[in-house]
């Protein structure tokens, strides 16, 4: 597991970890079982005090990605749940990104375009 923070980025530090390990299950680094390394351990590799990895830590347990097990502490889990309710969360997060798209004068064939690449990208 590769992570890079960006500490003059506006984007929360806890933030910018809980994007990056969604990234890497997404583009199958990571898979169901993989431990992560412990809260202590990644504040330590990171330079980040121990509340910020927490933190992203319950984000990503809340939305359902990993599991704190108490032997192996923090590991890859990715529910499948219901997928009306994953697909009303994911609309929810589009229709700002559309309303940007929008309001940047992007059009919906490049919106299409992008997404498809990224698609690709992730599915490689």
């Amino acid at each position: 597991m590769l992570i890079e923070i960006d500490f003059n980025s506006s984007e929360a530090i806890y933030i910018q970890l809980r994007n990056q390990i969604v990234m890497e299950i997404a583009q199958d680094k990571l898979h169901d079982g993989d431990s992560l390394p412990s809260v202590r351990n990644l504040a330590n590799i990171l330079g980040v005090n121990m509340h910020t990895v927490n933190k992203a830590y319950a984000m990503l347990r809340e939305e359902g990605y990993l599991k704190l097990d108490r032997r192996k502490g923090a590991v890859i889990s990715v529910e499948k749940n219901n997928k009306a309710s994953e697909m009303d969360k994911i609309n929810n997060y589009m229709q700002m990104i559309v309303a940007h798209a929008i309001c940047k004068e992007i059009s919906k064939e490049e919106m299409k375009q992008m997404i498809g690449e990224m698609y690709d990208t992730f599915l490689l």
